[in-house]
Order: C-alpha cells, then structure tokens, then sequence
C-alpha cells in the first residue's frame, strides 16, 4: 500500500515537472561571435548599398545652365570579339552624332581602352561617328582609358590641350549616375545626356546592370573617390570644382 501511494506522489512530482518545462520561457542559445559577425557583415553590405543607391537618386546631372559645349564626350562601352560595336556603344555614338548635327556641339571626345578583349573601344567609336557623318577633324580619341574615372579624365586632358571649358557627356541612361558623381569633382563645365536604346536589341536597362553600377558606385564612394584625383599631364592635381 505504502508503495503505491509513493510510486503516485512520484508520478505526480514528475508529471508536474513535465508542465512546468512546458511552461517555462526556454533560454535563447547565443549566437556566438561568428553568427554576431555574420549579422554585422550583413547589416554593413546592406548599409552600404542603401548608401550607393541613395547616392545614384541623388546624383547631380548638370553644373551649367549653358546649352552648346566646346565638345561632346561619349564614354566607352564593350566591344564585342569580333571588334563590332555592342549595342549599347552604337547607341552611345548615334546619339553623339544627333547632338552634333543638332549644333550642341562642334567636337566629339570618343574614350575607351581595349578592357574586355584586344579591340580599343575608342577606335571602333571614331569609326562609327566618321560613318555616321561626323568629319574626322572633328573627332578626338582616347585610346587607353579602362574606367569611367579614366574616361572623364583623359578627356578632360584632350579639352584642355585644346582650350575647351565644357562638354556634354553621353552614355547610357543606367551609367549616368556615376558619371555624374565623377564629374561634380572636375573642373569643367558639364551636363549628362542619356543615349536612347536602338530598339529591342540594345536591351534597355535591366534590374543586372542597375545592380552592378550601385556596386560600383559604392566602390567609388568608398575607394576611388578617396585616391589621388586625376591630374594633367606636367601640372598639378585637377582640382574639385567650388
């Protein structure tokens, strides 16, 4: 008899147990200092790529009222491996020749380096404006550049090597952004001018391409932009515009 009142009393104490761990609010297991610099990693990625769109949104386009330019300067893009124009470069170029023939301005500044293959982008550029109409007189070409901080700069040495204060940029509506926040820091007059794409084939922009260029943005804001600016050749750094 006594054993069974005590095997009840265990099995109550026991039951009683089993509620109260039911019951009881559980203890959160710590994430450790490798979950802790996951989480930071995370929050400063995103950090910064809130920071390269928000620079883009906010990206200046113009620091001239002045419609017509000394030149108009027309920013690289790949060539294909055939040595073709890719789309977007024959965009870029037809859209220079428009602005040409529409009297903005009376040069063109062609700038692109041989990047993605052994074809210079500026050449194939020069070629294209000279088939389109534009005189070979009339067109300058930057041969070496193989970024968009080089293009402006090396095009900027052709304008002062020439006595030109302002131009035009044009690239593509997705690339502008950048330029634009590359621009604000040189001294020259200068406005950007998207190139509209040449039907189906040039693609528009995709949600990639926008993607990418805040990447590069937020390594322009926290690399590049930090570097030596640009400088002329035989004279001091190009200052930031005031």
């Amino acid at each position: 008899m006594n054993s069974t009142k005590s095997q009840r009393r265990s099995g109550a104490r026991t039951a009683s147990r089993r509620a109260s761990s039911r019951h009881a609010p559980k203890k959160r297991r710590s994430l450790g200092w490798i979950g802790r610099g996951v989480l930071a990693g995370t929050a400063v990625l995103l950090g910064l790529i809130a920071w390269g769109a928000a620079e883009r949104a906010l990206a200046p386009t113009e620091n001239t009222s002045q419609t017509t330019f000394d030149a108009l300067i027309v920013l690289g893009a790949p060539v294909d491996g055939d040595g073709n124009p890719s789309p977007r470069e024959l965009a870029r170029v037809t859209e220079a020749v428009h602005e040409y023939e529409r009297g903005v301005a009376s040069h063109v500044i062609v700038t692109g380096g041989a990047v993605k293959n052994r074809f210079v982008e500026a050449k194939v550029m020069g070629r294209i404006a000279e088939a389109q109409g534009i005189p070979a007189s009339a067109v300058f070409e930057d041969p070496k550049a193989r970024s968009t901080v080089e293009n402006t700069c090396d095009a900027l040495r052709i304008m002062r090597s020439h006595g030109w204060e302002s131009a035009e940029v044009i690239s593509s509506a997705y690339h502008l952004p950048r330029a634009g926040l590359i621009l604000s820091r040189l001294p020259m007059k200068w406005r950007v001018h998207a190139a509209p794409a040449l039907g189906l084939a040039s693609g528009g922009t995709t949600a990639y391409q926008n993607a990418i260029e805040i990447l590069k943005t937020v390594y322009y804001l926290v690399w590049t932009r930090q570097e030596e600016p640009c400088e002329l050749s035989g004279s001091t750094p190009l200052a930031t515009i005031e």
